[in-house]
């Protein structure tokens, strides 16, 4: 059994917080972007844009993050307190929003080049992992989406929550969705599957869906929303979502 006691806040810098979660997404897109140009980007051309792709891909996920979390998971409250919206330092991002913000602003991003945007979204579904691995460590340290109530000896007591010990689910998602995601799709690379655009996009959304379905068995339900459809998290629904255009994509690039 561990206490989850960690503070939020990683340091302050004058007046200012600098909390665990903005860490996260900083160093999981600086990692992510250093990862791509020395190890993935053979292309002198692709090279050469690549660093112009992060504005896009900084607003895309921030946009489709924070709008994903107001229309997924608590619509009610934000149509209530819309001067919250933009609270983003209170938290409520959504990992399937972040993805439709990347793809919508990657399909821009590779219009105004006049290039297949599956050119860099395979780039940055190898990458992706690298910030899911950290958002979760993030998660944890902030004492949020922690898992159910358990007596297994590595389970996990979150003072800011209540007395119980629980699974540690934010740890489960990732190894899962960040270690292990990450080395299979590394994997496919050695492969040689970035040259079949499209091919490793799918794979992530498939393997994430099906780890992402999984793992919310160990989850609590977000309190506001609790179980849906057939007993089904919110997550797991959108998981699923996914993973049928993960197949979906993938049988389609196999055929051509």
């Amino acid at each position: 059994m561990f206490i989850n006691n960690f503070d939020p806040v990683a340091f302050n810098f004058f007046s200012l917080e600098i909390r665990w979660y903005s860490l996260a997404y900083i160093f999981g897109i600086i990692i992510g972007w250093v990862y791509s140009k020395k190890y993935l980007i053979n292309d002198k051309s692709i090279l050469n844009i690549f660093d112009d792709l992060i504005t896009y891909l900084i607003i895309g996920v921030i946009l489709g993050g924070r709008l994903g979390y107001i229309l997924f998971y608590n619509l009610d409250y934000y149509l209530n307190n819309l001067n919250e919206v933009l609270m983003l330092w209170k938290g409520g991002m959504s990992f399937h929003g972040g993805v439709i913000g990347v793809v919508i602003s990657t399909i821009l991003f590779g219009k105004k080049h006049n290039i297949n945007p599956f050119t860099f979204l395979d780039l940055i579904a190898v990458v992706a992992p690298i910030g899911i691995f950290l958002g979760r460590v993030a998660n944890f340290l902030n004492s949020e989406l922690y898992g159910k109530e358990t007596e297994v000896p590595w389970s996990v007591i979150y003072p800011k929550i209540d007395n119980l010990t629980r699974h540690p689910s934010q740890i489960y998602e990732a190894i899962f969705e960040g270690l292990i995601l990450f080395l299979i799709l590394n994997l496919l690379v050695k492969k040689n599957l970035l040259g079949k655009k499209g091919l490793i996009s799918s794979c992530f959304l498939i393997f994430y869906s099906l780890f992402r379905f999984v793992l919310e068995f160990f989850r609590e339900p977000d309190p506001q929303i609790g179980y849906l459809i057939i007993n089904m998290t919110m997550g797991q629904i959108l998981s699923l979502i996914l993973f049928v255009i993960g197949i979906s994509l993938l049988l389609k690039k196999n055929e051509s």
